[in-house]
């Protein structure tokens, strides 16, 4: 078996042409049509499903990993609402304060509404005058 230079797998509008172009095929065969394969050292031929579903996904503007922000930990996500603690307290979440960029020691002012609670993040210049 003779070494072919390996085309560069088609992406985009491309691939979903030639996919829907190869209907009649397994997936494996438009996968390789498409350019989603390997030769090995051995001249056997290697499909990559993955890369190939993935580049689908991609041409269809399809999200299926959501992006993650911060140290990739995972976590929950804001829900804009919190509850009352056991002890009276209120917290506000880590997920807040990233989003806001929030460093320990910074001060908010706090002023109370009849079914509200506004914090004022005081700027930490004026304090310094």
């Amino acid at each position: 078996m003779s070494r072919k230079k390996k085309n560069e797998p088609l992406t985009g509008e491309t691939l979903l042409n030639k996919v829907k172009e190869l209907e009649h095929h397994t997936k494996e065969e438009k996968a390789k049509e498409c350019g989603y394969y390997t030769i090995t050292k051995n001249d056997v031929v290697r499909v990559n499903m993955m890369k190939f579903y993935n580049a689908l996904l991609e041409a269809k503007e399809i999200e299926v990993d959501g992006k993650q922000s911060g140290n990739g930990r995972g976590g929950r996500s804001a829900s804009y609402r919190i509850s009352v603690q056991a002890n009276g307290n209120l917290l506000i979440g880590a997920a807040y304060t990233k989003q806001m960029e929030l460093r320990p020691g910074d001060e908010f002012e706090i002023s109370l509404g009849r079914k509200h609670i506004r914090l004022k993040q005081v700027d930490a210049e004026m304090d310094e005058d």
